[in-house]
């Protein structure tokens, strides 16, 4: 059937009056936003607690599992046998193997960086390496530790660990508090729930806050973090993370070099089973998240979508991963803050990550015993 529109608005459609019209009309057509009815594809499954996954070139993956093991996964979706080279990891509670991604020169140098929870002396801490894929994809070559944030503890919990190469060149590594040791999150003289920032050969990049501090750690970038799970760049080139809270109070945060993100002094959450934290929900000094979540939702994985592959109404949309209600957090921004958000995929599994692929759809992996690498498809 052939609609004139104009005409429509102008008397009325089916003889309702104009006004009527407009509604109908309005659910008629679509909206630059709208949800759409996403599908799941599964690339590959089998996964042992997936939880980081970085793209190589010819539609290949390379994905991390918790328990130590690094693999690629052929565009075909066929996982090839663990990665010769990986370091031993603490495998154990949160840590083990986390996350990964290539550098921005990978097409000629092959370079890869991750990072995992490291043993040592006094416990375990997160560091973060770089080495070489081989060009078999079977191992990794010129391993290297970077950088290994201090001090180690004996400590299952809250290594952080996402990492972001910059527009710079510099990477931008987050770090949780080790739970234990939360207080730490308000010194400058650990790295526990911190962001740092750091050249690729690990030592602290030019322009640190805190650079020339007497006891302050030249890496800090900014602190007061809790255990940061998501961080990815903006398309502005403004970098991004999200954090878990300890009972609600789960955060987007847009750390500025040399602020406090306040916790644990200041957090919209409570204390496991309940009861007052901190000293409220702000406090002169100490930022306030860009969002939070009441209840958590566990957020993981995040970023934001630049292509059109969904509609150019999804494009700058932010994409995050819940944990703790297995679904995809699809969040619209407008004016820098949050406008709306939509559950997508809903039952999918732990979104461990999220990550926006070369040819513009959005991927997943499900942190579980049989986790999955997951492409997101359009309508």
């Amino acid at each position: 059937m052939h609609c004139n529109f104009r005409s429509f608005r102008r008397r009325g459609l089916w003889g309702l009056p104009a006004s009527g019209t407009a509604a109908i009309l309005a659910a008629l057509l679509p909206l630059s936003g709208q949800a759409q009815a996403v599908r799941a594809e599964t690339v590959t499954e089998g996964l042992d607690h997936p939880w980081a996954v970085a793209f190589l070139p010819q539609g290949r993956f390379l994905v991390t599992e918790r328990p130590g093991r690094m693999r690629v996964v052929t565009a075909q979706g066929r996982a090839g046998a663990p990665l010769a080279g990986v370091p031993q990891v603490a495998a154990g509670g949160q840590g083990g193997l986390l996350d990964v991604v290539t550098d921005s020169g990978f097409a000629t140098n092959r370079t890869i960086f991750f990072c995992f929870s490291e043993p040592g002396p006094g416990g375990n801490s997160t560091a973060l390496a770089r080495a070489r894929l081989a060009a078999d994809d079977a191992r990794l070559e010129d391993v290297r530790v970077i950088f290994s944030a201090r001090p180690k503890v004996a400590s299952g919990m809250h290594f952080g660990c996402r990492i972001v190469e910059a527009r710079d060149g510099n990477l931008f590594l987050a770090l949780g508090e080790r739970n234990s040791r939360r207080t730490d999150a308000q010194t400058l003289d650990t790295h526990h729930g911190k962001v740092v920032r750091v050249k690729k050969d690990g030592g602290a990049a030019d322009g640190n806050p805190f650079a020339g501090r007497a006891g302050a750690l030249p890496e800090i970038w900014s602190y007061g973090h809790r255990n940061p799970q998501g961080a990815t760049l903006a398309p502005d080139g403004t970098f991004w993370m999200h954090e878990h809270g300890p009972q609600g109070g789960d955060e987007i945060n847009l750390p500025q070099p040399g602020r406090n993100y306040g916790w644990p002094v200041i957090t919209y959450g409570e204390n496991y089973g309940g009861g007052k934290l901190g000293e409220g929900t702000g406090k002169a000094g100490m930022e306030q998240p860009l969002h939070y979540w009441v209840p958590s939702i566990a957020p993981s994985g995040m970023a934001f979508l630049t292509s059109d592959r969904y509609g150019a109404g999804w494009r700058g949309n932010l994409f995050v991963g819940s944990l703790k209600f297995d679904y995809l957090d699809r969040i619209e921004l407008a004016g820098g803050k949050v406008a709306r958000e939509e559950k997508l995929l809903q039952g999918i599994g732990r979104v461990r990550d999220v990550r926006q692929g070369p040819d513009g759809l959005l991927y997943l992996v499900t942190d579980e015993g049989n986790g999955k690498l997951v492409r997101v498809l359009p309508p």
